[in-house]
């Protein structure tokens, strides 16, 4: 298959499309042909050596990615060859045509969302609900304020605290950032 891969820490320049070759499931594991992948400032940050965590190198960056269930572990009963899911981690990196998961880390993937939407759920949305829900512990009722709610993590901020009941303040940096934000559930736009 092939993969981007990371032999040096640096920039953009060290990542190198390679063959390499297709990992294949073991117990509680999940194979996912990648359809769309999505792309975190963290992974610049471990790129260019920046990060507290460092992977072993070469790797294949990637955490988030969606696509198809190619094939799953002996043990595996949540997914099966066929299936629509997306990754939120990996143990392989999903900048690759297939990315291998634990089955914990593959979440079935609704019709009505595409592959490049798919890819784009994990990380943003896990920290915001860990900023919103579990770090702030907010309640129903009381008022957020996200900056740069046109963004990624914001725009999941702006749906999860709407959903959670939160009145919700945005800003963004441009005019269609604050249509976006007003779009995604923001009360009041800066």
């Amino acid at each position: 298959m092939k993969a981007i891969r990371v032999h040096e820490f640096g920039g953009p320049e060290v990542l190198r499309l390679e063959e390499v070759p297709t990992p294949q499931p073991g117990p509680g594991q999940v194979l996912v042909r990648i359809r769309g992948v999505g792309v975190n400032p963290v992974e610049t940050y471990i790129r260019a050596g920046k990060y507290a965590r460092l992977p072993q190198l070469p790797y294949t960056p990637g955490n988030d990615g969606a696509g198809v269930v190619e094939q799953v572990g002996a043990d595996v009963t949540e997914f099966k060859a066929g299936d629509r899911a997306y990754t939120s981690g990996s143990m392989s990196g999903t900048y690759a045509e297939f990315a291998l998961c634990k089955k914990e880390q593959a979440h079935p993937l609704p019709q009505n969302v595409s592959f490049a939407q798919g890819a784009c759920i994990g990380t943003p949305y896990a920290t915001a609900y860990r900023g919103l829900l579990q770090r702030a512990v907010s309640e129903p009722g009381e008022t957020v304020l996200v900056h740069g709610a046109s963004g990624g993590v914001g725009t999941a901020a702006v749906q999860l605290a709407r959903a959670h009941g939160l009145r919700v303040l945005g800003t963004a940096g441009s005019d269609e950032g604050l249509k976006l934000a007003r779009e995604q559930g923001a009360h009041e736009v800066f």
